[in-house]
């Protein structure tokens, strides 16, 4: 099973690449945000934008209440848990490593 869970873009950390530190339930993330930028919204406006996040991509943005609604359900069907602890423990053995 595939699971996108939504997270909001704090912080633009590689325009060029598109790197973007992403908070997902109080986890700081480093996400891939090519998918949600064009033209009409480059990576200089995606900072307070909520984002549907895949296995280290944001796939596509949503509203807050949409955000919000999908981490409801993700909670009551126990997978925002795992999805969170499994970004943990990822984050947890990058820390460190070199880039």
């Amino acid at each position: 099973m595939c699971l996108g869970i939504p997270g909001r873009i704090e912080r633009i950390d590689d325009v060029a690449r598109k790197l973007a530190t992403v908070d997902v339930g109080g986890v700081k993330r480093q996400v891939n945000i090519a998918c949600v930028v064009s033209d009409e919204h480059p990576v200089s406006s995606c900072v307070g934008d909520w984002v549907l996040i895949h296995v280290g991509f944001a796939m596509s943005r949503l509203d807050e209440a949409e955000a919000a609604e999908t981490l409801r359900i993700l909670t009551e069907l126990g997978e925002a848990q795992a999805e969170l602890e499994a970004m943990r423990r990822s984050a947890a053995t990058t820390i460190g490593a070199a880039p």
